[in-house]
């Protein structure tokens, strides 16, 4: 078998060199013929460039990052840290507990219970919240008729809030209120909660009630469990909770208190129990112990209810006062109001018309002329008097209010009788000439309060009209002095009064007997203001010739008078000013007086405004209301009968004798 031989090995020939002696190129290899291809291989660019430009943009992202955080944390970190705080915080006012005021037995005659505030988070009523687009409309329609607020106000209060998460839509409702309204959240929350199941966690319209941001606070409710009785002292309380008449105004600050704050976490409506939260305690208002009996009050209003309504007339007032301390045991008006319900009260009867009506007194201002004849001693109760049918002083004819032929009077016959025509001539008796005696008579009128407040500082209180005497007109000179042409308020006709039975002192009324503070402690009123009006002697005398008033059968205030006691009074009827029109129109009719005559212990005042059916005079209409009031009054305070017998001065006179 032949050995096989190794392959050839081709070796390169060496280049050719060329004519020039150069080499020659070799010669380019033959094209390779076409067969199966292989894999296709794809070459990648640089990744430079792309990490560069990621980077940058990361770098970008994360400055803007830096540059926002810096802002928040170090830039602007108050403010933002502010508007957190606020928005995760939410304060409120503690309302602090009015204090109550009562009659001088301790009885409650103004009072607070408890109440709630119904409130709102306005954010919980848009459309991304409760996923309706009418969620404060359908609020407010719910709300409008349990809260008795409109709902259009409703709808203003949940759309346009003074406070993005808070804002009060009704104050001082009542418990029952409240419940109302829980009630329904809960009814409502349900149909909620069962929607939300039936959408099996889908985003459904309805799932969240519309009552879900209605919220309550504490507060109290300001009621007066006697309804109308003494209304016009007590004044009432406005939708603030502030005073807005009577005493609830005057002392508004002692009953008011000092409001607290409570500042707390919420979420969704609800406070976070596990937060922070701050409070400042409220402090809760004194209470007032006024000088009024509740008894008296009642009594007195009562009275004259019945006689304003029997005579068809305007209006009326009674005031009681001690009259030895000059605290005021009843001040009663009719027309009243219920201070529960302000909203029915007709606005002019929501004043305390006994201080804030000023009117002309009539013939019981003729007291004051009288004292000033005594004082002066240009007189005494047996001066002769001729009293003709008409006098005629200054441009004016001056009559009595019956025609009668010439009267023969002593002074205290003239008070008796009540006679115009002898208060004219006994006070001309007070100076040398007219201008003279009008000088001394204005300085007692004075002294007894007229053209004066009261001393009570009451909201709105009248002091009178007393022009000065310089300024009087010639008719005036000669009508003052029977009660014509001067001004006064009914508290301030019963104050003089009080000052003839207290002895000729006047004493300042009172209203206010103490204040009991939050630790309990009692502090009295201070003590009122004293002043000598005229001697003790003079007030005496006119205590018995006051009594011939009631007394005497002659006299005008026989309707008056009280078995087992002797009762001093006046009666007055005067021309009455309109004062829609500025003349006169009607009459006043006024009776005053105290009792016992000889121990005095009680004063009662009463007027009526314009009585249009029956009598108008004085001691028919208002005689027989001192005669309720006072004896009421007496039983009530225990005061016996004196047992001794009136004086019985002389009304009339002999000529000759």
């Amino acid at each position: 078998m032949p050995s096989q031989e190794p392959p050839r090995r081709r070796v390169p020939k060496p280049a050719r060199s060329g004519n020039d002696g150069r080499s020659r190129p070799a010669s380019r290899p033959a094209a390779r013929r076409p067969g199966p291809r292989g894999p296709r291989q794809i070459r990648l660019g640089s990744p430079r460039p792309r990490l560069r430009l990621v980077s940058l943009g990361l770098t970008l992202v994360m400055l803007v990052f830096v540059v926002r955080l810096l802002q928040v944390q170090a830039v602007d970190a108050s403010a933002y840290a502010a508007k957190a705080e606020k928005s995760r915080y939410l304060s409120h006012t503690i309302a602090a507990e009015r204090g109550k005021i009562t009659d001088r037995s301790g009885i409650a005659l103004a009072t607070s219970v408890d109440a709630y505030d119904i409130t709102a988070d306005p954010s919980m009523f848009t459309a991304d919240f409760t996923k309706v687009p009418d969620a404060p409309e359908q609020a407010a329609a719910l709300l409008a008729p349990i809260l008795g607020v409109d709902t259009e106000v409703i709808v203003k209060k949940l759309r346009t809030p003074d406070s993005p998460r808070y804002t009060v839509l009704s104050r001082r409702q009542t418990p029952q209120v409240w419940n109302q309204i829980k009630d329904l959240k809960r009814v409502l929350a349900e149909k909620a909660s069962k929607a939300s199941r039936a959408a099996r966690g889908k985003a459904a319209g309805g799932t969240v009630s519309v009552l879900s941001g209605v919220l309550q606070e504490t507060s109290s409710k300001r009621v007066y469990p006697n309804g109308d009785l003494a209304a016009g002292i007590l004044g009432y309380v406005n939708a603030a909770g502030r005073g807005a008449g009577g005493v609830e105004s005057m002392l508004d600050k002692q009953l008011a208190g000092e409001d607290g704050k409570v500042t707390y976490a919420q979420s969704g409506g609800r406070r976070v129990p596990t937060a922070s939260s701050h409070e400042t305690p409220a402090v809760p208002g004194s209470d007032i112990e006024l000088t009024i009996d509740r008894d008296i009050q009642w009594a007195a209003q009562q009275a004259i209810s019945e006689q304003v309504t029997e005579s068809r007339a305007d209006r009326g007032y009674v005031v009681v006062q001690n009259t030895r301390t000059g605290e005021v045991l009843a001040m009663a008006n009719a027309p009243g109001f219920d201070p529960n319900d302000v909203s029915a009260a007709n606005s002019a009867a929501m004043g305390n018309a006994a201080l804030q009506d000023v009117y002309e007194p009539g013939s019981t201002s003729k007291v004051m002329s009288m004292a000033a004849v005594l004082e002066e001693k240009a007189a005494t109760p047996g001066t002769h008097v001729v009293v003709p049918n008409r006098l005629h002083r200054g441009d004016r004819l001056f009559k009595d209010d019956i025609d009668h032929p010439t009267w023969n009077l002593t002074l205290n016959g003239v008070l008796a009788k009540s006679s115009n025509i002898g208060t004219i001539l006994a006070t001309g008796q007070l100076g040398k000439t007219q201008p003279e005696a009008n000088k001394v008579l204005h300085s007692y009128l004075t002294k007894f309060g007229i053209g004066r407040p009261t001393g009570l500082g009451y909201p709105g209180e009248t002091q009178g009209i007393l022009a000065e005497p310089q300024d009087w007109s010639t008719s005036q000179q000669y009508t003052i002095p029977f009660g014509q042409g001067l001004s006064l308020n009914a508290m301030q006709a019963a104050s003089v009064y009080s000052t003839i039975a207290n002895g000729g002192v006047r004493i300042e009324p009172t209203l206010v007997r103490g204040t009991q503070g939050p630790d309990g402690r009692f502090t009295a009123a201070p003590a009122p203001k004293k002043t000598r009006v005229v001697s003790e002697q003079t007030a005496r005398t006119l205590a018995t010739m006051l009594e011939s008033v009631v007394g005497n059968e002659e006299g005008t205030g026989t309707k008056a008078a009280i078995p087992g006691y002797r009762v001093a009074g006046k009666t007055g009827t005067a021309n009455r000013v309109d004062p829609k029109l500025g003349v006169y129109k009607g009459y006043t009719a006024s009776f005053a007086g105290f009792a016992p005559a000889d121990d005095p212990q009680i004063t009662v005042y009463c007027a009526i405004q314009n009585p249009t059916k029956g009598s108008y005079f004085g001691g028919q209409i208002c005689g027989p209301i001192y005669k309720k009031v006072m004896e009421f009054a007496l039983k009530t305070l225990q005061v016996e009968p004196t047992g001794s017998k009136p004086a019985r001065l002389p009304v009339t006179f002999k000529p000759g004798e």
